[in-house]
């Protein structure tokens, strides 16, 4: 027995790594000796009816072997190559539209300017065919062959972008006219037509106050009170002639600026003044203070002025660190003065309120208990210093002495405790209103 095969149809035989062929269904070893063709085998396999290869990917034909080659002749799934020898290779349903619009080896022919490429040379082509119309990329409306664009685009398109002739800034071409009306580079004649040519507007002001000859000027006194005006060209000769008068302006000026400057400094001497009725008056550097006061009699320092109340009476406190009449050599001497104050007039005089003197013990609390020197006195409603002062008596009028001790405290009690310390004493003096006032 041998293997009987058709005599049209080959069958396909596996050859092992030695040369043997094989069955195709068992894998055994084969004689090629035993192997012939046998028509009528052939007939019947022939005949047998199947369905088409590509059935599982639609293709609904059956029919007999032999007809299958036909068939596929005109499958619509079976793959094919492409015509134009592409290298592509598809199905034969999918070969028109590969054709016609994807195979780079097809024919296309440009509608806008009808030259014939390849299908690979026509997708470079387009987006740049010369021919076809395109609109203004500027968004002008403008719509025109791509090869007129350039020159639309630089010389005739409203909506081109251009530099100003004068500031060089870029702006759209149909506004540029109207930017002129505000450039400040645009050249613009001198409005007292000096003769200047052409200036940038920006520039005009500076040219109308520095340069220009025939520009009304006012007077340099015109702070003073000068209200002359002349051309630029005249104003040398005014004040060649008006020396004398500008010379009484300034000086008239510098007065009421001096006064001003006083009223100012009273003003901020009020607003920098305590107003709750005490005061605390450090005096420092007291060791120097003390040489200066032995090496000058009857030395006196005076305190910062103080309100007893808010609209009261203006005081202040002086000391004489040396000491002063009965105390001199031997005490340190506190007295207060009644000062002219903002609201006098709204006062009650004599000043008739209780005044109390500290000296301030500067002892850490807590260590020990501070022992401040405190004196009080009563105003004496007959004593001329207690009346309602004068306008006229100022801070720091050393002859009417104020009232108060000349034995406040020696100078050996001073040493004791830290009444001084870190060469400095603090006085304190304290008023007391009636709430019935302060109200």
């Amino acid at each position: 027995p041998g293997l009987a095969l058709g005599t049209s149809s080959p069958v396909l035989l596996g050859v092992g790594s030695e040369g043997v062929f094989k069955c195709p269904e068992d894998q055994l070893p084969l004689d090629y000796a035993k192997i012939y063709p046998d028509p009528e085998l052939e007939v019947q396999v022939l005949s047998l009816a199947i369905r088409c290869i590509h059935s599982e990917e639609g293709c609904r034909w059956s029919g007999l072997i032999k007809h299958l080659q036909v068939h596929l002749g005109t499958c619509a799934f079976n793959v094919v190559p492409c015509p134009n020898r592409c290298s592509a290779k598809l199905s034969r349903r999918d070969l028109p539209e590969h054709v016609q619009h994807g195979c780079p080896k097809r024919r296309v022919k440009c509608e806008f300017c009808a030259t014939d490429f390849t299908g690979e040379a026509f997708e470079g082509h387009q987006g740049t065919c010369p021919q076809e119309s395109v609109y203004c990329e500027n968004k002008c409306g403008a719509r025109m062959m791509r090869r007129l664009l350039s020159q639309h685009t630089l010389a005739e398109c409203p909506k081109r972008t251009q530099p100003c002739t004068y500031c060089a800034k870029e702006f759209v071409f149909d506004t540029i006219q109207n930017h002129q009306y505000q450039c400040p580079r645009y050249p613009v004649p001198c409005p007292n037509q000096c003769g200047t040519p052409s200036i940038a507007r920006e520039d005009m002001p500076s040219h109308l106050k520095e340069s220009c000859n025939t520009a009304m000027l006012l007077c340099p006194f015109k702070e003073a009170g000068c209200k002359h005006r002349c051309p630029k060209l005249a104003m040398g000769r005014h004040l060649e002639e008006s020396t004398k008068a500008h010379l009484g302006m300034v000086c008239a000026l510098v007065s009421r600026q001096r006064q001003e400057i006083l009223e100012l400094r009273r003003d901020v001497e009020e607003l920098s003044v305590s107003s709750d009725g005490i005061l605390i008056w450090k005096i420092a550097d007291y060791a120097r203070k003390l040489q200066e006061a032995k090496a000058r009699s009857n030395y006196e320092f005076f305190s910062p002025p103080f309100y007893t109340h808010k609209y009261g009476y203006k005081l202040q406190v002086s000391a004489f660190l040396n000491g002063n009449g009965s105390g001199e050599s031997s005490h340190l001497s506190v007295y207060i003065r009644v000062l002219p104050g903002e609201y006098d007039n709204l006062l009650e005089w004599p000043f008739s309120y209780r005044v109390t003197f500290s000296l301030l013990d500067q002892s850490d609390p807590s260590l020990s208990k501070p022992q401040h020197i405190t004196e009080t006195f009563h105003p004496d409603p007959n004593w001329k210093n207690f009346q309602k002062p004068g306008s006229t008596r100022g801070s720091l009028d050393e002859s009417t002495l104020g009232f108060g001790y000349p034995k406040f405290i020696s100078h050996e009690d001073i040493k004791k405790r830290n009444y001084v310390r870190d060469n400095a004493i603090f006085i304190k003096a304290s008023v007391e209103i009636p709430q019935k006032i302060l109200a």
